[in-house]
């Protein structure tokens, strides 16, 4: 229910905004469609779209607005609250001193549900004007099997598209239909862009794209392979899941927002400079170009992703609930800070401008914010699409140089726990919320007969029970937590026998 002094948001209402909320320094009146953008969620609102706000503001450059698209059932609420918002929303930074500053975003142009009008979304993907198609579609949007890195051509929904090509399901499906209508119309391709939390994600994009269209138009394959760009970028920003509490907060502050996002003040964008059609000025707005993303890209992944991981997982079976709780667990901090120190940092490449030690305290510090209050269901959610990218890459490659991976052995155990219990140590249940949800449990549980038995789901770990160094540890870990030793007082011990491990090297 609107409050009596809380104002709705939407265009007639902006100049009536309470003096604290700031404004679109522009015409919202006047932005045009240049990017469209499949899967609007709070992470786009909170980064991609808050970079063309920037932008706006700063140049007066209005071409570069963006046009949302949801591909599911699920993004028709979102759709409701652009519609009733005339396409505006209230973008909120939470300070670790618990200040606030809030922000109404106007780069939003529409939001179109692609079930509703299939056709309506290519057209407007091939509109000459829309230069960048950018998407943010999870890592299970790819299509990819994790332990080959292929396309899965048996997907229903692969087979349907290509039977029906005017009325797609997937992404790629709707790609093809736009790129061929302006091939066809004499239309420069406009660049594909992932902003998903895949390593290489450029590359990644393009190598299922192109698997795809090879399934029935090798021709089209190959000129999609020379004219159209798949620029890998690196993007962070932590964008916990808004609150019926944010909202309600935003309204006492004077503005009725149905769906603000909420978000830390730390943002970073990098984009490889790989454009086939024209771009946005984005480096004069804080992101940056460079000729190669993969040290950026790999060094936030394996610290910040990863780390991420380690304190949903062990933290969800220690009975945890935020982000901020698990490293408050002096335990679980101490354990993340060895954990990026001796397992990850030797796997990573120099980045330029970047000291590691102070990447990883700067994590430290934005994780412990205590008004961002990002939940570990959130961040454990499909964990079997995100530790094959995030974590089992950094433990392949300590194995390979006969390096130690007991904390990651440890963070696995715990996924095996949690998986097959559904609760925590203590008894509280655990949301699972995973599209190998069954599998995950099927496996898991038979850990207390066969302490591998989580490791042979080869889609998600590959070869990985193979690993004698690594299984010995995972099956120590295990029966410790079948038996019910506390898991903070696991991660001490194995922080400590790291710490001594490493003085005595």
């Amino acid at each position: 229910m609107q409050s009596q002094t809380s104002i709705l948001l939407n265009r007639a209402n902006l100049s009536s905004l309470p003096n604290d909320i700031r404004r679109p320094a522009y015409d919202v009146e006047n932005v045009q469609t240049g990017i469209v953008h499949i899967g609007v969620g709070g992470f786009h609102r909170a980064h991609e779209a808050m970079y063309v706000d920037r932008l706006m503001a700063k140049t007066g450059d209005l071409s570069w607005g963006i046009c949302g698209v949801g591909l599911r059932e699920n993004d028709r609420a979102m759709k409701k609250v652009f519609d009733e918002q005339d396409n505006l929303y209230t973008l909120v930074e939470k300070h670790n001193d618990g200040s606030r500053s809030a922000s109404v975003i106007g780069a939003m142009t529409g939001f179109l549900m692609a079930p509703d009008d299939p056709q309506a979304v290519i057209d407007k993907m091939a509109e000459p004007e829309v230069r960048i198609v950018s998407l943010t579609i999870t890592e299970g949007g790819y299509n990819f099997d994790a332990s080959s890195g292929e396309f899965i051509t048996t997907n229903p929904d692969v087979i349907h598209d290509i039977e029906n090509p005017k009325t797609p399901k997937l992404v790629f499906g709707y790609l093809v239909a736009a790129l061929k209508k302006r091939k066809e119309n004499n239309v420069r391709p406009f660049t594909v862009m992932s902003c998903d939390n895949i390593q290489h994600n450029g590359h990644v994009l393009k190598k299922m794209l192109l698997a795809y269209i090879e399934l029935f138009d090798q021709a089209f394959a190959s000129w999609v392979d020379e004219n159209v760009s798949f620029p890998n970028s690196m993007v962070d920003r932590i964008t916990p899941a808004t609150t019926n509490e944010d909202i309600a907060t935003l309204r006492a502050q004077g503005v009725e927002d149905a769906w603000p996002v909420v978000c830390e003040p730390f943002d970073q964008w990098v984009i490889e400079d790989d454009f086939c059609n024209t771009k946005p000025c984005l480096d004069l707005v804080g992101a940056q170009f460079v000729s190669d993303v993969a040290p950026y890209e790999k060094l936030k992944l394996r610290m910040l992703n990863a780390g991420h991981s380690v304190l949903g997982l062990v933290g969800s079976v220690a009975g945890l609930e935020t982000i901020h709780e698990s490293v408050e667990a002096k335990q679980l901090k101490r354990l993340l800070s060895i954990f990026m120190e001796q397992e990850v940092m030797p796997t990573l490449d120099p980045v330029e401008g970047i000291d590691v030690y102070e990447y990883r305290d700067t994590l430290l510090s934005r994780f412990s914010n205590p008004f961002i209050k990002d939940t570990l269901a959130r961040i454990c959610l499909e964990s079997s699409a995100k530790l094959p990218v995030f974590l089992l890459p950094t433990v392949r490659d300590n194995l390979a140089a006969n390096r130690d991976t007991d904390i990651s052995a440890l963070v696995i155990a715990c996924w095996a726990f949690y998986s097959d219990r559904h609760a925590s140590q203590d008894g509280r249940a655990l949301e699972i919320n995973d599209v190998l949800a069954d599998k995950l449990h099927n496996a898991a549980s038979n850990n207390q007969i066969d302490s591998l038995s989580f490791l042979m789901l080869e889609e998600v770990f590959g070869k990985l029970v193979d690993e004698a160094r690594f299984t010995a540890s995972f099956q120590v870990f295990v029966e410790r937590l079948y038996q019910q030793e506390p898991v903070l007082l696991i991660s001490e011990k194995v922080a400590n026998n790291k710490l001594e491990l490493a003085r005595a090297c």
